[in-house]
């Protein structure tokens, strides 16, 4: 016979039990290095974490001042009727760039239709990163040559995958780590619910970095959730959570390689959400002034992540005004070479809509290529 005692739950400080947060909880204030203007920001405000190093933050300075530039020249291209949409990452290009030198080449990274920006300074060819955006492929570069999933469109169902991926290279004895962009929007999917209970379950090393922007298209942050933070709903499923100023590239830099070696060393799954804007509409289809006044685009625009590093690496005399220039004349560059070869006209077989839907075609694939192909051959 069982007592009653034998069947009570365990309490919150029984012996078995982890604290109450265990260490999980996030900064009260987003880890900041920098105050707006790129001085220092106020007391102790990146606590824990070190300043990067002069070579990691001249290698993002590069890589950011490029990925403006070809953001402003993917959205040039797609008034042009070159590319079918473009979401523009302008203002998170410490997000998006910080992400990606955080991880080693034989890390994954996962992200979402917003993430072009990132898939260059992952050293992706331009024009294949954009061929989804283009209409003219399913992916553009080869997923397991570059270690980046394909961007993804619908909202958060990559998160599981890369769960999935690190899980599975932890049991292989690997020491990869997967990271997972996602926007504020993402976060309201139960596709990111489910994944960050299986990663924090199983322990898998990946990082979440919730980029939240403000606007899960129209719909502001308000009317999304009611928690204290993005980064607080990491607590409920055990995940280690921290908050950062989105627009501080050494803020960035510094939490998310972090986060990214304590995964890699078997400290579990980290979510880190990033404080950002979206300067720019949600993609070229939508009117932002409907749902947003001017004021608020401006008071962002004033809080520059290229502005504030450059002015930082000034200060310190780690950049110089030939160093400035240089890092334009390749932006332009680069900018020139993605403008010439997108003008040229895609060309592709229409059976190519078939190929690699399913490892094995299905019937009703095999019947719809038979259709086309005798369409086709009139």
């Amino acid at each position: 016979m069982t007592t009653q005692a034998e069947h009570r739950m365990p309490t919150a400080t029984s012996a078995s039990a982890p604290p109450a947060d265990a260490g999980l909880l996030p900064s009260a204030e987003p880890v900041r290095f920098l105050d707006d203007d790129g001085g220092p920001a106020p007391g102790d405000a990146h606590g824990r974490y070190e300043r990067p190093s002069t070579e990691l933050l001249r290698r993002a300075y590069d890589a950011m001042v490029l990925g403006r530039r070809f953001d402003a020249q993917a959205t040039a291209l797609t008034k042009q009727g070159r590319l079918a949409v473009y979401p523009s990452s302008r203002g998170q290009e410490a997000g998006e760039i910080g992400a990606v030198l955080a991880l080693r080449e034989t890390d994954w990274l996962f992200p979402t239709y917003r993430d072009t920006m990132a898939l260059i300074a992952r050293g992706i060819d331009p024009v294949e990163a954009l061929t989804l955006l283009r209409g003219s492929w399913h992916c553009g570069y080869d997923p397991m040559a570059t270690r980046t999933a394909p961007q993804c469109t619908p909202l958060a169902t990559h998160a599981p995958h890369a769960v999935g991926v690190a899980h599975a290279a932890r049991r292989r004895g690997e020491d990869t780590v997967a990271l997972v962009l996602i926007g504020d929007g993402g976060t309201s999917e139960g596709d990111f619910h489910e994944a960050l209970n299986f990663a924090a379950v199983f322990h898998a090393p990946v990082v979440f970095l919730v980029q939240n922007n403000g606007y899960a298209i129209s719909v502001p942050l308000s009317r999304q959730t009611a928690a204290p933070s993005l980064a607080h709903k990491g607590v409920g499923y055990g995940v280690r959570s921290e908050r950062v100023d989105g627009n501080d590239p050494l803020a960035m830099l510094a939490v998310l390689t972090d986060a990214v070696e304590s995964a890699r060393a078997g400290g579990g799954p980290v979510l880190v959400e990033a404080h950002t804007y979206r300067v720019e509409p949600h993609t070229n289809a939508d009117d932002d002034a409907r749902y947003r006044d001017h004021d608020e685009v401006e008071a962002w625009k004033r809080r520059d992540p290229i502005a504030r590093l450059e002015a930082h690496l000034r200060s310190r005399g780690e950049l110089s005004d030939d160093d400035v220039a240089a890092a334009r004349s390749a932006a332009e560059e680069f900018a020139t070479q993605v403008r010439e070869r997108l003008s040229e006209e895609a060309t592709g077989d229409p059976a190519d809509l078939f190929a690699h839907v399913y490892a094995e075609p299905t019937p009703q694939l095999r019947e719809q290529a038979g259709w086309l192909a005798e369409e086709l051959a009139r």
